[in-house]
C-alpha cells in the first residue's frame, strides 16, 4: 500500500493551491507514488477548498490556535503517515519532524521566518542580488521544526534571476520549479530514500531547470 500523505497549503479567500493540485495530478499519474488522503488550510473557503471540491479530494478547515494537539488531531483524523507543507503559512507544532517537510521557493536559512513568503519574498532575494550577495535563487526541501522554515535541508535546486526580474516574474520561475520538483522529490521522502536525520550536506540537484 502506498504511504498515506496529507498536504497543507493555506491559500487564500480567493485563490492559491496550485502546489496541493499538482502533487494531487503527481499521484495520479504515478509520479508521486502516495495515497493523497486530504488537505488542509486555515482558510474555511478559498483556493484550497475550490480546488479539493474539484479534485474530490477530503477538506479540513484548521482556524486558530494552531497548537500541537489540533495539529496532531487532524492528522491523526487524516490517517496520515507523513505531512507535506505547500505554501502553509501557520506556525507548525507537534509534528514529528522526520515524517514532516516544507518546501520554500528561496535560499534558506538566509531567507527564512514569518513574512518570509509571497511577493515580499522574492523582492528580498532581488535586493539581495542586485547588492551582488547572490547570483541564483532556489527551491529548497527541509524537515520540519517548531519554528518558520527551520529543520534539516535535505534538498536544493538553483532558480536563475535575470536582470529584468520584478517580484512577480522570480515568483513565476520559481513556482515553475517547484511544481517539477515536488512530486519526485517528495516521493523519495515518503519511500525513505531520503530520511531523517540524514547526511548534513542538501542534495543539490544536477539539473538546472529553466
Amino acid at each position: 500500500m502506498p504511504p498515506n500523505l496529507l498536504i497543507f497549503a493555506s491559500g487564500t479567500k480567493k485563490g492559491g493551491g496550485s502546489g496541493f493540485e499538482n502533487l494531487v495530478r503527481a499521484a495520479e499519474s504515478g509520479t508521486l507514488r502516495a495515497h493523497i488522503v486530504g488537505v488542509v488550510s486555515n482558510h474555511e473557503q478559498g483556493g484550497v477548498r475550490e480546488r479539493a471540491e474539484r479534485l474530490g479530494m477530503r477538506f479540513f478547515h484548521f482556524p486558530p490556535p494552531w497548537t500541537a494537539e489540533e495539529y496532531r488531531r487532524i492528522k491523526a483524523e487524516a490517517g496520515a503517515e507523513f505531512c507535506a507543507l505547500s505554501g502553509w503559512l501557520k506556525p507548525v507544532a507537534g509534528l514529528a519532524s522526520r515524517t514532516t517537510f516544507n518546501i520554500h521557493p528561496a535560499p534558506l536559512p538566509r531567507f527564512s521566518g514569518k513574512g518570509m513568503y509571497g511577493l515580499p519574498l522574492h523582492r528580498a532575494v532581488l535586493d539581495a542580488y542586485r547588492k551582488g550577495e547572490l547570483t541564483h535563487s532556489a527551491v529548497t526541501m527541509h524537515f520540519v521544526a517548531d519554528e518558520y522554515d527551520t529543520g534539516p535541508v535535505f534538498f536544493s535546486t538553483p532558480v536563475p534571476i535575470e536582470p529584468d526580474d520584478t517580484p512577480e516574474t522570480l515568483q513565476a520561475r520559481a513556482k515553475n520549479i517547484e511544481h517539477q520538483v515536488q512530486p519526485i522529490v517528495t516521493d523519495k521522502v515518503v519511500h525513505g530514500e531520503i530520511r531523517f536525520p540524514h547526511h548534513p550536506q542538501p542534495h543539490l540537484a544536477t539539473k538546472q531547470y529553466p
